[in-house]
């Protein structure tokens, strides 16, 4: 297989980039799957030399996809993160970004067929078993990748591509809330624990001496920061039922202050080691679930919108998502608007 090379599609979806593949073309043992991608990347290093990785974990990304194993859904996708300098590939988690291009990736790859106009596509994903819906502009039957909608993070405009969650809460920890509190303490720092889609640990960046509006860079640089937050993530692990955490990219620690440039509330991220050039879309959506609790620290220093569109700041300008809210004040559903674009279509050779 790998010396005809192996069919890969090279996408930037959302603020990710990654390799989409079909099922089919990959080994069906995890084992030599993980070590075929390994080489494929060209991890464990630091700039992925020997590989297609970019050398950040934002371009280390993988997205499987193969027909769809359930009643519900038009196609499965399984997304795996492939660490940068370790030879891990994880999982434990889901992707919101690279699922923005799993929709055109379906239709370039024939799992999904295409109507003229917009086509919709249920997606099944596998790491949680929740079910997200893409609308994909196919004027004509094909994927349109043009239009003019810009997201914070990507140059230019792009084609919409609107996404919406479904029964999100708890999606990998079993409940919104897995130890039942809206905060807890952990190493003598307030948290929110919580899985609206994705794990996160929310806390206030001021509880670590810093303002919020830190440079990724000036983050990647505080060594004492990270293992301090390391320290934290480690213990809560068990506590939201994700066990030892030692080898996994979850949860997510999020450190949150109040909105400078007109959001609904700043963040930074942490995946989990690096520092977020932005923030997860489900990780997003989880920030703007904990802004809605009394007792999170995320809830004081929220401006929370009228509408339901909270815009959530990051290193490189904000997200937008929207909490669909039942008259009872509980979530029904979020979802996002995000951009992809077919960057190649060939074989990689490992």
């Amino acid at each position: 297989m790998s010396e005809d090379g192996i069919p890969c599609l090279w996408m930037r979806g959302g603020t990710s980039k990654g390799a989409y593949f079909l099922g089919s073309d990959l080994p069906a043992d995890p084992a030599q799957r993980d070590a075929l991608l390994l080489r494929i990347m060209g991890s464990p290093d630091p700039r992925q030399i020997d590989g297609i990785g970019g050398g950040d974990p934002l371009t280390s990304k993988v997205a499987v996809l193969s027909p769809s194993s359930r009643a519900d859904a038009d196609v499965d996708y399984l997304f795996l993160q492939v660490f940068v300098d370790r030879a891990l590939v994880s999982d434990a988690q889901g992707c919101g970004n690279i699922l923005a291009g799993v929709g055109p990736a379906a239709i370039e790859r024939g799992l999904v067929g295409a109507r003229d106009g917009e086509t919709q596509v249920r997606i099944h994903m596998v790491n949680t078993g929740e079910v997200a819906v893409a609308r994909v502009q196919t004027p004509g039957g094909r994927v349109r990748y043009d239009g003019a909608t810009a997201i914070a993070g990507v140059p230019g405009t792009h084609a919409a591509i609107p996404l919406l969650f479904l029964n999100t809460a708890g999606a990998m920890c079993g409940t919104l809330l897995p130890t039942g509190n809206e905060a807890d303490t952990i190493d003598g720092v307030e948290a929110t624990l919580i899985d609206n889609g994705m794990p996160c640990v929310i806390m206030r960046a001021t509880d670590f001496g810093l303002n919020g509006r830190e440079s990724r860079e000036a983050l990647e640089a505080n060594a004492e920061l990270k293992a301090r937050l390391e320290a934290i993530r480690l213990k809560a692990g068990p506590m939201m039922n994700l066990g030892d955490v030692s080898a996994a990219s979850v949860p997510k620690m999020t450190l949150v202050s109040a909105p400078s440039a007109g959001g609904a509330i700043a963040t930074r991220s942490f995946i989990p080691h690096r520092v977020h050039a932005s923030v997860g879309v489900l990780a997003a959506v989880t920030v703007a679930t904990a802004t809605r609790m009394a007792a999170s620290p995320a809830a004081a220093l929220a401006v929370a919108p009228p509408d339901g569109r909270y815009h959530i700041e990051h290193p490189t300008g904000e997200m937008e998502v929207f909490l669909d809210i039942a008259a009872d004040g509980s979530i029904r559903g979020a979802g996002t608007v995000r951009t992809a674009r077919k960057l190649f279509d060939g074989k990689v050779f490992p």
